[in-house]
Order: C-alpha cells, then sequence, then structure tokens
C-alpha cells in the first residue's frame, strides 16, 4: 500500500474496471426489486459545467446507494443534442451542426466518465440521431391520426434573435428563454399538439405526484389554470352576430359597461367598414401593459340587463386566450378600471363590501361581496349568486356553465435546421398527406450549411423539399419546419428502457419492468416546460398502447444551483469553476465530495476553494488512518461479531453512523449530515485503543464500514481502500452494512438544564432513564439548587433524551 493517495492513477484504474466488468449494465430481473435513477440529460454544448457536476454526482450517489442496498438499478445517460446553439455555433465557425454537437459529444462523455459517474453506457442515446428522432416522427404521425395533432394560423411567439417561434411556456415576462429578446407576436401557420385535450387529466394526476416538490406542483397546477364559469353570448347590436365571453365572476355581469375584444377577433374584420378605425386597431400597441383602445363603433347587448355596451378593440385582449373577448367590468376588475378612467367609460358598482355604504370609488373593489343593483340577485352573497345566475343564464338561453383551462395547445413548429423534420407533405391535388410510416425517418439533408438568414433554413434545401405525393404520385413539397427540442426530451426516459427497440419506439416489456422512473433529478427551471410536456407524453403513448404507466416520474429532486461570489456561475461575470481543472488538481472523488457536503441538494450550493480542500484532507485523512494500521488490518479476524465491553465505544460510534448515513441518504438525501457522520467516524477512529486482539479487530470493523458508507460519495478510493484491506471484487456488489440497534444506543448522554428557558448547567446521565430519575439528577446539582434557592417551583419540563426545564 502507498503512503500517498494517487487519485489520478487510481481513478483511472477503476473507471476501467467497472466498464470491462460491465458493473452498471441493467437488465430486467424479476427476482430484485427494480429502482430506475435518472438525472436530466444534457445538452452537448461542448463542455460540463459545475451545475452538470451537482446534478450528475447526486444521481449517482442514490445509484450506487440503491445498487449496495439489493436493487436491480437502471441508470443511463444520454444526450439532448437538437437545439439552437448547434446552428448558431455552425453559423460562427461554419461547421455542420452534426460536427460540432457530436465532437462535443464525444468529448463530454470523457468528462461524464472521468467523474466516475456509473451510467450503463449501452443505452446511450442521442436525440439528433435518425434512429431516435425517426419515433418522434412516429409519433407525430400517431397524433395526426388521433387529432391530436393539426395546423391552423396562429399569432405566435417570435424571437427575432433566435428567428423561431417560442412555446407559450418558453416566453418568460415577455422575454426569450434561452436569449432574453424581447418576443414579439407574429402570424404563422404553425403545427400544434392538443395538450388541452388532456388538461384535465394532468392536472388530476397532480394529486398522485407526492414525492414532488410542492413548488413545482404548485407551478404546474397554475400553469394548467383550471377555471370553472359561464360563456354567455353578447349580440352585436343590428346585427346576427354575437360575441361570446368567458367570465368566473359572472356575479359581476350586471355591472359590466362595455365589451373589450382582441385586434384580431373576427368582429373587427367582419363588422367593421371604417378603414380608419381598423388602421387605428392594427396600430394597437403590443405590449399590453399600455392599456390601449380603439371604440369600434359597435355594440353589442348585455342578455341579463339588455344593455347596449359599446364594443372596444383593446391591446391587453389576447385572442389564444378564452373567446378573445371580455366582459368589462370597471368597478370590479383594477385593469378595466383605469381603462375606463382614461376613455371615461362609465362605472356601476354590483358588489360591495358587507356594512359598507355606496360612494365613488378610487379603484376596483375585486373581493367577494354582497350583490347590488343586480336585479333579482341583490342582497345575495357572491359564492351564492355565482351559482344562481349561472343557473339563469342555461334556463334563458343565455350560454351555458363551462370549465376553461389556462393551457393552450403546444405550438412545436420551428423554423430552424437543427431539429426533427415534421414528416408532412403538401400535394396541390391532396392537400396535406402524411409522410407513409415505411419511408420514415425524414432525414435532414446533411449537405446543408445554415446561415441564420430567411425563414426555415429547409426552405432553402431543394432536393429535401421536392418530393412525390404519397397517394397521387405528382409533384409536392415536403413541411420545412421542425420540431420543438421539447418533444425529444418528452419522451428519452422510455428509449432508455429499450434503446435497440429497432422496429417499434419501445418494447413494452421492458418498459413495463422499469417505468416509471423512481428518481428523476433535475433544475428547477424545468417545471413547467419540460415535465409538463413528458407527463403528456406518456399519456399520449400510454394511449397508443403502448406502455401502463400514467406517470413518468415517481419521485422528483430538484437540486439547487452552484454559485459563486452570491452569483450563478457565468463566463459575462467571470466566476466559473472549470469541472476539468478540478478534476486535474485533486481528482473526481474530491470533487464529489465537496458538492454534496457543501450544501443539502435542493439549496444552492456557493462555491469555496477552502471546502474543496476540506474534502481533499479529508480524503487523505481516511486513507492515511488505513495506511498507518495496515499491518494490524491484514492480521485482524474479520469478525462481525464483536461484543467486548472494552471496545464498545468504537463500535457504538460505527453502528451510530451506519444508522445517521443510511437515515440521511434515505430521508430527502440529505448527503451533508451523512458525509459529516462519516468524518466524525474517522476522526474517532484514528484516536482508538489498539492495545489488544479485540480493539484492532474493532477498529477493521470500523475501518471496513466507513469504507462501505463512503463508497457511493468517493467510489474511486474506496474501491482501492477495500482491496487494501485484503477484499475482493468491487466494493459496489457488497451488501449496504446494518446497524444494531441495541449496539447503536448510548450508555450516556448529556442533559441540558434550563431555568426558565436559560441553560443554567450539564449533566451526564444514563441513557433509558425515566422523567424521575432525570428530575431528580437535575435538582442534585448543587448550582442548579444554587440558581433557584428559596423560588417557588411552578413546573418542570422535560424532553427525554435531551433537557430538563425548570420553571421558576
Amino acid at each position: 500500500m502507498e503512503e500517498k493517495y494517487s487519485s489520478k492513477k487510481a481513478e483511472k484504474k477503476w473507471q476501467e474496471f467497472w466498464e470491462s466488468e460491465g458493473l452498471f449494465r441493467a437488465s430486467e430481473n424479476a427476482e430484485a426489486p427494480k429502482f430506475y435513477c435518472l438525472e436530466m440529460f444534457p445538452y452537448p454544448s461542448g463542455r460540463i459545467h459545475m451545475g452538470h457536476v451537482r446534478n450528475y454526482v447526486i444521481g449517482d450517489v442514490i445509484a450506487r446507494y440503491k445498487r449496495m442496498r439489493g436493487f436491480n438499478v437502471l441508470h443511463p445517460m444520454g444526450w439532448d443534442a437538437f437545439g439552437l446553439p448547434a446552428e448558431n455555433a455552425a453559423i460562427k465557425h461554419g461547421l455542420h451542426p452534426s460536427k460540432w454537437t457530436h465532437e462535443n459529444i464525444d468529448y463530454m462523455r470523457g468528462q461524464l466518465k472521468k467523474l466516475g459517474l456509473g451510467y450503463d453506457w449501452q443505452r446511450e442515446v442521442a436525440t439528433c440521431e435518425p434512429d431516435y428522432y425517426k419515433w418522434n416522427q412516429w409519433f407525430f404521425l400517431k397524433m395526426l391520426e388521433r387529432g391530436l395533432a393539426y395546423k391552423k394560423m396562429s399569432s405566435v411567439n417570435w424571437c427575432p434573435s433566435c428567428e423561431t417561434v417560442l412555446a407559450n411556456e418558453q416566453v418568460l415576462d415577455g422575454l426569450c428563454w434561452r436569449c432574453d429578446s424581447t418576443v414579439a407576436p407574429k402570424e404563422l401557420e404553425q403545427w400544434f399538439f392538443k395538450i388541452t385535450d388532456y388538461a384535465e387529466e394532468l392536472l388530476s394526476g397532480l394529486d398522485s405526484l407526492n414525492n414532488w416538490p410542492e413548488r413545482v406542483v404548485a407551478m404546474q397546477r397554475n400553469w394548467i389554470g383550471r377555471s370553472e364559469g359561464v360563456e354567455v353570448d353578447f349580440h352585436v347590436h343590428n346585427s346576427d352576430h354575437k360575441i361570446r365571453i368567458f367570465t368566473t365572476r359572472q356575479d359581476t355581469l350586471y355591472g359590466a359597461t362595455f365589451v373589450s375584444i382582441a385586434k384580431q377577433h373576427p368582429i373587427v374584420s367582419g363588422l367593421i367598414r371604417d378603414n380608419k378605425i381598423i388602421k387605428e386597431i392594427e396600430s394597437l400597441s403590443d405590449d399590453p401593459l399600455k392599456k390601449e383602445g380603439v371604440f369600434t363603433g359597435l355594440y353589442a347587448v348585455n342578455p341579463l340587463t339588455g344593455d347596449r355596451l359599446p364594443v372596444w378593440a383593446a391591446n391587453f385582449v389576447l385572442m389564444e386566450y378564452g373567446t378573445g373577448a371580455v366582459m368589462a367590468v370597471p368597478a370590479h376588475d383594477q385593469r378595466d378600471f383605469e381603462f375606463a378612467k382614461k376613455y371615461d367609460i362609465s362605472i356601476k358598482i354590483v358588489v360591495a363590501p358587507e356594512n359598507k355604504e355606496d360612494g365613488p370609488i378610487s379603484q376596483a373593489f375585486e373581493d367577494d361581496g354582497i350583490l347590488v343593483n343586480s336585479a333579482q340577485f341583490s342582497g345575495l352573497p357572491s359564492s351564492e349568486a355565482r351559482k344562481k345566475i349561472a343557473d339563469y343564464i342555461e334556463q334563458n338561453g343565455f350560454g351555458k356553465k363551462v370549465v376553461n383551462y389556462k393551457l393552450r395547445d403546444w405550438g412545436i413548429s420551428r423554423q430552424r435546421y437543427w431539429g426533427t423534420p415534421i414528416p408532412v407533405i403538401y400535394c396541390n391535388t391532396c392537400g396535406v398527406v402524411p409522410v407513409p410510416e415505411n419511408e420514415l425517418p425524414v432525414l435532414l439533408p446533411e449537405d446543408l450549411m445554415v446561415t441564420g438568414k430567411g425563414t426555415s433554413p429547409l426552405a432553402g434545401a431543394e432536393s429535401f423539399v421536392k418530393t412525390t405525393c404519397p397517394v397521387c404520385k405528382g409533384i409536392a413539397r415536403r413541411e420545412t419546419d421542425t420540431m420543438d427540442t421539447f418533444v425529444d426530451s418528452s419522451w428519452y426516459f422510455i428509449r432508455y428502457c429499450s434503446p435497440k427497440a429497432g422496429d417499434k419506439p419501445v418494447d413494452s416489456k421492458a418498459v413495463d419492468y422499469w417505468m416509471s422512473v423512481d428518481q428523476y433529478i433535475g433544475g428547477i427551471e424545468h417545471a413547467v416546460l419540460h415535465l409538463l410536456y413528458s407527463r403528456f407524453f406518456t399519456k399520449v403513448i400510454r394511449d397508443l398502447g403502448l406502455i401502463k404507466v400514467n406517470e413518468p416520474f415517481e419521485r422528483l429532486l430538484t437540486q439547487g444551483m452552484v454559485i459563486k461570489d452570491g452569483a450563478k456561475m457565468s463566463k459575462s461575470k467571470g466566476n466559473v469553476v472549470d469541472p476539468d481543472s478540478m478534476l486535474d488538481k485533486y481528482g473526481a472523488d474530491t470533487l464529489r465530495l465537496f458538492c454534496l457536503f457543501a450544501a443539502p441538494p435542493e439549496k444552492d450550493l456557493e462555491w469555496s476553494d477552502k471546502g474543496v480542500e476540506g474534502a481533499y484532507r479529508f480524503l487523505n485523512r481516511a486513507w492515511g488512518l488505513l495506511y498507518k494500521n495496515r499491518d494490524k488490518l491484514q492480521a485482524a479476524n474479520n469478525s462481525n461479531s464483536l461484543n467486548s465491553a472494552d471496545v464498545s465505544s468504537l463500535l457504538r460510534k460505527t453502528h451510530q453512523t451506519i444508522k445517521k448515513v443510511t437515515k440521511s441518504i434515505e430521508s430527502d438525501y440529505h448527503f451533508n449530515t451523512a458525509i459529516a457522520a462519516l468524518m466524525e467516524l474517522v476522526n474517532e477512529t484514528m484516536t482508538s485503543d489498539l492495545s489488544t486482539p479485540e480493539h484492532i479487530e474493532a477498529l477493521r470493523f470500523s475501518i471496513k464500514n466507513m469504507i462501505l458508507l463512503l463508497a457511493p460519495f468517493a467510489p474511486h478510493i474506496t474501491e482501492e481502500m477495500w482491496r487494501e484491506i485484503g477484499e475482493q471484487g468491487s466494493i459496489f456488489n457488497e451488501k449496504w452494512p446494518i446497524w444494531d440497534e441495541e449496539a447503536a444506543k448510548e450508555e450516556e448522554i448529556e442533559l441540558v438544564i434550563q431555568i426558565n428557558g436559560k441553560v443554567k448547567g450539564k449533566a451526564m446521565i444514563p441513557a433509558g432513564c425515566d422523567d424521575e430519575a432525570i428530575q431528580e439528577r437535575a435538582f442534585s446539582d448543587s448550582k442548579i439548587r444554587e440558581y433557584i434557592g428559596n423560588k417557588t417551583l411552578k413546573k418542570v419540563i422535560i424532553i427525554k433524551g435531551r433537557l430538563v426545564n425548570i420553571v421558576i
């Protein structure tokens, strides 16, 4: 055994050993409980960053731990390989996106292996490969058959920098989620997935996700946005047209004083004949915060009151939401109130706070209250009035009760090259024709150089665009948009179960064995986008009869960011720490240990060079403990049954550590407290008595279990230590230690003694004392008796095993 541990030599050795032995290759095994552990796969941008390191190390610890607990573990890795950065790099460097992507994959794969991550690399997938995106196209065709994929003209979110459409979920506060450019509306014909058909199931399914962070569940619930209300038809005066509105506040219908419509509403082109008004409407600002409007010259009749209400085109009403029209009640909606004040529109109060007199208002009253000025419904509380007015509307044919969702259908068309081609052909005779399944995949043309200018890059590839109609054999053209790359990541976790299934997207038997994912790990930024789409795709694939599961991810961990100097690491801030440099200087185990010890997984991790040094010193101290006692350990009997009172202290500490580490991992993955317990064990073992064979045997027992407990966190050094104490095979084929509850019990515990909540003393007492003995020990302390003196004793509060509080 060498005195100094060499991370470079050991890590290379064990990484090669794991690979040659196929240690982490998974297969279905009915005799062992399965555990599917998965981290969100990376985009191959070129280099991994510290956020990647933390994410993947967390998953690796869980996977290795579960393996040692006897689970049949699936732990795969792949690449979310389509996307805009590859096109941007191609434009910048004159490279084909495929070359850039595959070079990055090769480099990043090497980095992940250097971290000692135990992946089943035989299951590796890259979404840019035809044998993967073929099935994106196949799913599209199946959804097209079922009416879940459709095309329509739509006002879309256009990013001028990325030169492509963004889904609603990809627009954050009016900015592109990727580049922070201001997003503008644009009319384009687009393909959509009808995710709204699954809105209710996506919502109700959240109730079963008990092992997801509450914050993520709430974000999805709010995004789906279920609301119960009524649709009411307001007939346009002197015409056969009507304006349909949806409201959840039918208790305010009697207070409507105007109707707001989107500037793209059919009424604008259908009824307005004044070109000046039309131009004014078209010139309305796209910024909804400006609250601009144009009076259309039209009036709509409120069916409940018979009042004629002016119809205004307003920039804050969007055609994509609801019906594209809103009944405006300025007395009870602040936005309508500000609009009415700006354009001098009347305000009518119909809901009043209880016990408050009528009078002028300076802002809208938006809460529930008591109805006033509302015909036969006056005097009713809002909640009761909503029910009765909804019934009244249905009974009189004014409208109907409906359930609406804020969730919009998923626009998947992208005007980019590096993505999955949409498998559709356009024929002047036959119209929209799906590509026959036996012609899949529709391949990306390899000879196309991306320029970043103009429309969809594929539109400029004549060899790709020109084709033959599968139906009439006439001249036709291919769809030139590609799919949103979130399609790629919406089912990759299912593909991992059977990545070599060549003639079908999944092997149902394998999927039934492995799915759902038992532990999924990734950033909170994917709470709505990726996680919602993955849930949708899982349900669609289930309904195609390919799988049985309803939800893809049983348990979700959203790890915090890695920050430095109080900010997220980024090149622009100059606070990036390169993983390669850390690996070269300290080795993988040190980097892993620091990332796990510095903070609980769900919290942000503040980078600390001192913290890295501390992890490095601890591993070398553990190695030094072994080196110092190497001869004695070789001679020990390797017994697991030690009961000598002379060695009880070290044995107790070892069993306590096994318990602490196990419970820390099992309880929300508190790796930091697990590692802290291991540090304590190493420190105590360093000073242990070695005067008798029993003491030496206890030392071996302690060190052996320390190595086993440390293994998931620092796999390379523990493999080396395992061999050095005379054990054979990989440590990851060993069973996780089990503590003895009796052996872990303390003989004595420290009792904190308080008077009126303030600590006045401490005392050692036998473990397991009853309340009477605890109280007797507290009052036997001379200092405590002196504090109490002649004061009257009110009560004694005892928290067993921790403290006694004397109240005087």
